[in-house]
């Protein structure tokens, strides 16, 4: 995945991650602040990536973990705090669900704080914190 918009590059190459940020972004979330350094970049690592760059600085990622077949989770979506409300989290979730490795497979999620955005590419309250995206077909 290779997608500009804007001034903006959204990519699923992971030689692109930069860790220490995401490290920072995860520090400042309310579901990983206590996760070790450690095992983020591990957890990043053994998983679909899709990290968010503007002039090479990362400022946006997601992470996925899938069997390819018939189902993502999808977590760890973040955007620094300074490009918020500039449409990048809504254009990162658009490419994901989106993307022929992952439309047609059912996505969950969870999240405490962003129902909204994720209802707008079909993803439906599960309970009050998990969220999932039927199969496109």
């Amino acid at each position: 995945m290779h997608i500009e918009f804007d001034e903006f590059l959204i990519s699923d190459d992971k030689s692109l991650l930069d860790y220490e940020t995401i490290c920072g972004f995860l520090s400042r979330s309310y579901w990983a602040n206590k996760r070790p350094k450690e095992k983020i970049i591990r957890s990043f690592q053994s998983s679909e990536c899709v990290g968010v760059y503007h002039e090479n600085r990362q400022v946006g990622v997601a992470r996925l973990v899938t069997d390819y077949e018939t189902v993502y989770y999808l977590c760890d979506v973040y955007v620094d705090e300074d490009y918020r409300s500039r449409g990048i989290g809504k254009k990162l979730i658009e490419s994901i669900t989106t993307s022929d490795k992952y439309k047609n497979l059912l996505g969950i999620l969870g999240t405490k704080d962003a129902h909204g955005l994720y209802e707008e590419y079909h993803f439906v309250k599960d309970n009050d914190r998990f969220m999932r995206r039927m199969p496109d077909s």
